[in-house]
């Protein structure tokens, strides 16, 4: 899958594996599900978490946050688990999939062929046997839920949840995601009837530990929206037997049906807690002179007019949201304007590649159109993304996050962002995408970190109208 990160693990009897992540914390991994027969080296990696609810993260190699990886890579990863989604709702197999899934698999396993593979897929034109609605989770799962959701030629609608408050717009659901470092979710659904209606609700997110998370939101759902059937969709699913009684529970206490479907089901076993005994973020005092250019992309994008956020400093930002995005949902009547605006974006930034080598970086929420920007400008791109996760860095040899740097979120200064293991003068360039515009001084932060890579060129990527001074933050 070309992501040189590897695992330290050994496998210690059938279908059992052990990760030594750090001096006194291992975890164990029982597999019990692998549909597609995938292996786990390629699906994940581990690290430390500097979280005291919890002391161990799996490390996506496919998602596109943490770790960098082929754009068209994390785009297949959430194609496939919308393989068994639609598998399961047409309760058959489907002859071109069943045709088609083997060069799918094969491309994700080498990273070869991912473009082409991606591409046949999207031109079968899926359409479910019914409507159904995803909602992704922020902000990891934002572009996985997205990237679900395109699969399906129509008869889908997708919207994911926000940790932005967005004033003079009521979320139609509001839930706490509580392991989570930042838990507060809301969720700002405008498509008629996506959460209203009565068809099936597909909850996306990149890993289950309890299923808590999603099944609060079921019953929020449920009280006010009653239906008949829910799915909770992951790449990993790692729920204990007590866990998915819970599952068994509600669907018996609500009449529903609740299908879990994901890439690899198991359970955990944890041994032990990490001592991280020193900081673990990098601090950069000199800074070479590295070009910046700003790029405006708002003449390609539809914007949200009207609504302003509020941070956690009190404070308003007027600039405008993007339509395409899914943060107040999008259906079918959305996708082809989309895919339009992302090529003429692809065509516009390629030409302005400062080399072969270089990094496409998403912020926050902000993943599926910069991954899917990044897909299309050519060869020799990588792409992930800023994150709020807080996750220890280690030079031990095989140890997935090697290096971290810190900054206020461009979004919330109030917010801490973090991004991980860029290494100095590895690429030429970097593109960074920002949903909208943002005062300067609110960017500077990010840039600085980037300076300190030894980038040729960095470009920061606007989607959003430029910001009237006198009407910002």
């Amino acid at each position: 899958m070309n992501n040189n990160i590897s695992s330290p693990f050994s496998q210690s009897r059938n279908n059992v594996y052990t990760y030594k992540i750090l001096e006194n914390l291992t975890v164990d991994v029982e597999v019990q599900q692998n549909p597609f027969q995938l292996e786990l080296d390629h699906l994940f990696t581990m690290a430390a978490r500097i979280n005291p609810k919890r002391s161990f993260l799996f490390v996506s190699k496919v998602l596109g946050k943490h770790l960098a990886v082929d754009p068209y890579l994390s785009l297949l990863s959430g194609a496939v688990l919308s393989l068994l989604l639609y598998n399961d709702m047409r309760e058959q197999s489907d002859p071109k999939i069943t045709a088609l899934l083997p060069r799918i698999l094969q491309a994700m396993s080498s990273g070869e062929g991912l473009a082409e593979a991606y591409h046949e897929l999207m031109n079968l034109k899926l359409v479910l046997p019914a409507p159904v609605s995803f909602i992704g989770f922020a902000e990891t799962a934002t572009a996985l839920g997205h990237s679900m959701y395109q699969v399906f030629d129509r008869g889908a609608q997708y919207v994911h949840t926000t940790r932005h408050d967005i004033a003079g717009l009521s979320s139609v659901i509001t839930f706490e995601e509580e392991h989570s470092h930042a838990t507060a979710h809301r969720c700002y659904a405008q498509s008629e009837g996506m959460i209203t209606g009565n068809d099936p609700i597909i909850l996306v997110d990149d890993e289950i530990t309890t299923g808590k998370t999603a099944l609060n939101i079921i019953r929020e759902i449920h009280a006010e929206y009653p239906r008949d059937t829910y799915y909770v969709a992951s790449l990993l699913d790692w729920r204990e037997d007590a866990h998915v009684q819970r599952f068994a529970d509600l669907e018996q206490e609500l009449n529903i049906t609740i299908t879990a479907l994901s890439l690899i089901k198991g359970q955990i076993t944890v041994h032990g807690q990490p001592s991280l005994t020193h900081d673990p973020m990098t601090l950069h005092e000199q800074l070479a002179d590295i070009p910046v250019d700003t790029i405006y992309l708002n003449h390609l994008f539809a914007q949200q007019e009207g609504y302003a956020s509020i941070d956690g400093n009190g404070q308003q930002n007027q600039a405008s949201f993007m339509t395409g995005t899914g943060r107040f949902g999008i259906g079918a009547h959305d996708n082809l304007s989309n895919d339009l605006s992302i090529a003429k974006a692809a065509q516009l930034l390629g030409k302005q590649r400062a080399g072969q080598r270089t990094l496409c970086l998403g912020t926050e929420e902000f993943m599926y159109i910069p991954m899917r920007i990044s897909s299309e400008m050519g060869e020799g791109i990588l792409f992930h993304s800023t994150t709020r996760s807080p996750i220890y860095r280690s030079l031990m040899p095989h140890y997935s996050i090697q290096t971290g740097d810190t900054f206020p979120s461009p979004e919330d200064s109030s917010v801490t962002n973090f991004v991980y293991n860029i290494p100095e003068e590895h690429y030429d360039d970097v593109f960074v995408f920002l949903e909208r515009d943002i005062p300067q001084e609110r960017i500077q932060p990010l840039i600085d970190v980037l300076r300190s890579k030894l980038f040729q060129q960095i470009h920061i990527v606007i989607c959003g109208p430029q910001m009237v001074q006198e009407k910002g933050i």
